[in-house]
């Protein structure tokens, strides 16, 4: 590695207000990032707003009254019943920071690679964005109806974008037939991988899910037999308590800080001792949480062993290195301890469109990158370990 602990890796901002992403522009032909010559820069985690009425338009006229809606509104596609957005405060106002970038929609995959070409990025695995707010739509048959339609929707627009895009899919995580039903038409859709919520919601009866419960089992039995890689991505979690001043930004640091309950259940509720052929990618939450997290997680095995229920079968340093990675933008923190979380284990990304995007500054990133850990290592952290991860 080449000068991990650089200041420099910390801050590729450019000088001055960044801006919302609408009125960026991308640079890469002015800057150079000190990536080997015809290196394939490949973004882990972007995002794409719908345009269009889907599921409307899907849904069959007897449901059609029972359809989210998409409609455009000061700025921001948003999502709901007509007049009664589910996409609401500041999710709604961030929306309208970069729902009018032109490339930030899905009906519009030729903007969207001409502007990722022009920040320097050639690939890029795409998550949703309002359409998570369906997530825990009270009917659950309609709500795999969703997902289904939605699945559909961005297999077309990676099938359309020659290449360039790759979609993450929804899947029924709270019964395993439907597990198994939509899993198996994500993959005959072409899409790699799918997206799992931090917190899945409730049950039938009302109850908590648990993915760490033995009821979860035959769920995760369903997801490993797929042999797909399993994401998750920040943006569930909400502070307790709304701010009065600058919601968005106390709500962002909440979002950031997201995934340590799940990664804990992953481990110490056996999730990985029952299913060990499975992967796992932590997105948006940057990487600079991965060596707290398992130092913690140690002390914490030694210090509660004696009662655990359930014994990890392997130490955890054992759970990262043989089934996670996690992506981020920029981590200067989360560089310097690349040697200690692993080059292997690290995927960065633009967030494309989003306003902590590192869109019209990505070559900077990039850059931030090349200096933190050379360039054949930067290689893999750019581009191949997310080829890896998705199996491509």
């Amino acid at each position: 590695m080449v000068n991990p602990g650089r200041l420099e890796t910390r801050t590729p901002y450019p000088e001055g207000v960044i801006g919302a992403p609408k009125h960026r522009r991308g640079h890469a032909s002015e800057f150079s990032t000190g990536l080997p010559s015809g290196t394939e820069v490949f973004s882990a985690d972007n995002h794409i707003s719908v345009a269009d009425d889907i599921f409307y338009e899907q849904f069959p006229d007897d449901l059609k009254d029972y359809a989210p809606r998409i409609w455009y509104e000061d700025g921001a596609y948003l999502l709901g019943r007509p007049g009664q957005s589910m996409v609401v405060g500041d999710f709604s106002a961030v929306l309208m920071q970069y729902d009018d970038l032109a490339g930030a929609v899905s009906n519009n995959i030729d903007a969207r690679v001409r502007e990722l070409a022009e920040d320097g990025v050639d690939k890029e695995l795409v998550f949703p964005n309002a359409v998570l707010a369906l997530f825990h739509y009270p009917d659950k048959d309609l709500r795999e109806r969703i997902f289904r339609i939605y699945n559909e929707h961005i297999a077309a627009v990676q099938e359309g974008s020659d290449g360039h895009c790759y979609g993450v899919g929804l899947i029924n995580w709270w019964d395993p037939r439907g597990t198994r039903r939509t899993l198996s038409e994500l993959k005959s859709l072409g899409l790699k991988t799918f997206l799992m919520p931090i917190s899945p919601g409730i049950d039938d009866n009302g109850h908590a899910i648990d993915f760490s419960s033995n009821a979860m089992t035959a769920v995760w039995d369903e997801i490993e037999d797929a042999g797909l890689p399993v994401t998750h991505h920040i943006g569930e979690s909400q502070p307790k308590v709304p701010s009065e001043v600058n919601s968005v930004a106390v709500a962002m640091m909440v979002n950031i800080d997201s995934f340590r309950e799940m990664f804990s259940k992953y481990i110490f509720g056996g999730i990985l001792d029952r299913h060990p052929t499975l992967r796992v990618g932590w997105f948006e939450g940057g990487i600079a949480w991965v060596p707290p997290a398992l130092q913690d997680a140690e002390h914490v095995l030694a210090s509660y062993r004696h009662m655990l229920a359930h014994q990890p079968e392997h130490d955890v340093r054992y759970y990262w290195d043989t089934h996670m990675c996690a992506s981020f933008m920029v981590d200067g923190l989360g560089l310097a301890q690349v040697g200690e979380i692993g080059i292997d284990k690290v995927m960065w990304s633009s967030d494309y469109p989003h306003n902590e995007s590192t869109y019209g500054y990505s070559e900077r990133s990039l850059a931030a990158v090349v200096d933190a850990v050379g360039p054949e290592d930067a290689v893999r952290v750019v581009s191949g370990n997310i080829r890896n991860f998705l199996g491509l």
